[in-house]
Formats: structure tokens, sequence, C-alpha cells
């Protein structure tokens, strides 16, 4: 049930961010129109489209996971036993839990000054708050952990069967 909903929460985080990309090629040719056709570009759009990228990249960062997407070099892993292909599966899933963990844990301080400080990003005309940002930083490295977490324990299974890991662990 925690595997499905994880499934369905990342998918539609990735939705999401696959949504406010599109929308941001229409700030970037609306500012690069404005630049050229009236000598005014659209105010703030560094700043929108800074603070977007990194939205984007971690609300996708648990589909990645679980879908299979992130970087996996299996070069000389192929060569092992699946039981040994599963160990190694397990504990990279490990490390990853361990880096978004620090991740996680690092950013709610900063998640939670952004909040109180009313802290915005850019100057003059548009200033962008960056509190957004930051709590989809603590959100998607929460996901992603979990998303570790349920693919290491489903490689441990894969691993205790003597059977190959997981590529792609979820329905997606």
């Amino acid at each position: 049930m925690l595997t499905r909903f994880n499934d369905w929460v990342t998918k539609a985080l990735m939705v999401c961010a696959a949504i406010l990309a599109f929308m941001l090629c229409f700030l970037v040719v609306a500012d690069v129109g404005g630049r050229v056709i009236f000598n005014s570009p659209v105010k703030g759009t560094p700043e929108i489209i800074s603070l977007s990228i990194v939205i984007i990249c971690f609300l996708q960062s648990g589909y990645a996971i679980r879908s299979g997407g992130m970087l996996n070099v299996d070069t000389i892993v192929t060569y092992f036993s699946p039981r040994v292909q599963s160990w190694l599966a397990v504990w990279g899933a490990v490390a990853g839990i361990l880096f978004f963990g620090v991740v996680f844990y690092g950013t709610l301080d900063g998640a939670s000054h952004a909040w109180n400080s009313n802290e915005f990003e850019g100057e003059g005309a548009l200033r962008v708050p960056v509190w957004p940002a930051k709590f989809v930083i603590v959100l998607g490295s929460g996901l992603a952990a979990l998303s570790y977490f349920l693919l290491m324990l489903e490689n441990f299974k894969k691993a205790m069967k003597g059977e190959l890991p997981v590529q792609s662990s979820s329905q997606h």
C-alpha cells in the first residue's frame, strides 16, 4: 500500500514538474520576445527560472528513482551472480537513502527560515519568494529517500531469493 501511494505521489509530482517546465517555455519566449521587439524583458525572469529549475528537479527525483531512471552504471556488476547484483543494489539504495536523508535534514532549517523571514530573491520590480523552492527540496528529498527505501526492500527480497535486482521498481 505504501508503495502504491508513493508511486501515485511521485507520478503526480512528475506531472506537476512537466507542467511547470512547459509554462517556463512561455515565460522564456515572452522574455526574449519582449527584449527583442519592445526592448523590455519580462521582469523577474532569471529569478523565476532559477528557482523553478530547482523545483522541477526535486519534484521529479522520486519518480526518477521509482521508474529506474536514475544513473546506474553496471559495467562490472553484470558479471556477478544475481544474488550479488541484488546485494549491491541494496547497498546502492542505502547510499541513496543516506544522501537524500542528509539533504532532507540539511534543508529543513533553511526552509523554515525562508518561511519565517519571508525570504525573497531578486530586487526591484519583481521579488520572488524563496520558500516554495526550499519546501519542494524538503518534500522531494524526503520522497526520494522513501523511494530508495522501498527499492532497498524490494532488492533485499530479491537478494534473499538469489534473483536479479529490480530495474524499474514500480508500475510507471
